[in-house]
């Protein structure tokens, strides 16, 4: 059982792809994140001795902190930002725990793209439709929850990435773009290591909508048509983009653990 102030891996786990996740924070020291440089899906990295800036950083967040082991450094962090009125858990057994889990994704930190900013800034062509909106949100849920995104006319992806130091992605001839008959979504799982069972439901009905490869999964016709209804009932891509981020985090919970479920007339029959 898990202490008060306590949160398990597998809690943890519960939360993250979910829009009220906490705020991840890895306060490992230098030496032992450089041992093992991965991150938990969506965390932060923050120095244990600058209890201020994370304050700031937080802005009243619940916070999850993490650290090796998940004893002195973790809880004297989550202890210490308590006593200054804000929510705070640490994680049972830090990263430790967390590497020991069955089913706990692990992202890279050398695939996060390097940035000038606080946060991650991606550039791709505007009026999005289905992997546009897609890899937002995988982004936002599992890597980088401040990200911000820039939508512009395809001529000007590749300029506007330069001119801005910004990240392109679905457009032809970058990094994270199609691959083969894979989707964009599909290169951002391999390469943050998010291969999940419901990341992959969620990455079939992606390429299927996208390629236009409608029979390949039941659901993709049904993305493809909220996917355009999006397009036309929003004129600015941002206020699109936000909206969809809605359709992915109901998508997300299907995938997880609603695939079985069915629904038929009269109610009793299911």
């Amino acid at each position: 059982m898990a202490a008060p102030n306590e949160i398990t891996p597998a809690q943890l786990l519960r939360k993250i792809g979910t829009p009220d996740v906490p705020v991840i924070v890895d306060i490992s020291i230098p030496e032992d994140f450089e041992d093992d440089p991965m991150l938990i899906p969506g965390a932060i990295r923050h120095a244990h001795t600058d209890i201020a800036g994370l304050m700031a950083k937080l802005s009243g967040r619940h916070s999850i902190i993490v650290c090796q082991k998940g004893i002195k450094l973790s809880q004297g962090v989550s202890a210490w930002l308590r006593s200054e009125g804000l929510s705070s858990q640490y994680l049972q057994g830090g990263n430790y725990g967390w590497r020991a889990h069955a089913g706990a994704p692990r992202v890279p930190f050398a695939a996060l793209p390097v940035t000038a900013g606080p946060t991650t800034l991606w550039v791709t062509r505007h009026r999005p439709k289905i992997d546009r909106i897609a890899c937002p949100w995988l982004i936002r849920r599992f890597v980088d929850p401040n990200a911000r995104f820039l939508f512009v006319t395809p001529a000007e992806v590749t300029g506007v990435a330069q001119r801005f130091e910004a990240t392109p992605f679905d457009v032809e001839g970058v990094y994270w773009t199609h691959d083969g008959p894979k989707c964009t979504f599909d290169k951002m799982l391999d390469t943050f290591n998010l291969r999940t069972d419901a990341l992959d439901r969620i990455a079939t009905v992606v390429c299927a909508a996208d390629t236009n490869k409608l029979d390949q999964s039941p659901q993709a016709a049904g993305l493809l048509a909220l996917s355009v209804g999006l397009s036309r009932q929003y004129r600015d891509d941002n206020a699109q983009m936000e909206a969809g981020l809605a359709l992915y985090d109901a998508l997300y919970r299907w995938a997880r653990d609603g695939q079985n479920e069915t629904h038929d007339w009269p109610g009793d029959r299911t």
